[in-house]
């Protein structure tokens, strides 16, 4: 179980490597959009966090559940919005800062003790 667990902590990690890539490198573009790795990055950290929230409470591990909600409501957010704009040719400038923010702040909250 301890594999497992290994395994969905590195898939988690690098769906939030991928969103955050995704969201960095349009930085400076004047036009913004989805990209794939945005998409495939917030899919892959919402399914990997939740298993993994999972596997923790199968081997009673402690988890923090307030935590865990914030970041779930975060994640579920981010994940609604990158999702019902995908095909849209363009993100408005707010709504990519947004996106932004909100993935900074899901950071910020998983690694906070």
């Amino acid at each position: 179980m301890k594999v497992v667990q290994v395994v969905l902590l590195v898939l988690h990690l690098l769906g939030v490597l991928a969103l955050l890539v995704g969201l960095l490198v349009q930085v400076r573009k004047p036009e913004k959009r989805v990209l794939g790795p945005m998409r495939d990055g917030i899919g892959t950290t919402f399914v990997a966090g939740l298993l993994l929230v999972g596997v923790l409470e199968a081997r009673n591990q402690d988890v923090d559940g307030t935590q865990v909600g914030v970041m779930f409501g975060i994640g579920l957010v981010i994940l609604v919005l990158v999702m019902a704009n995908l095909r849209k040719e363009r993100l408005p400038d707010a709504l990519y800062w947004l996106i932004l923010v909100l993935t900074v702040a899901d950071i910020g909250v998983a690694y906070s003790l």
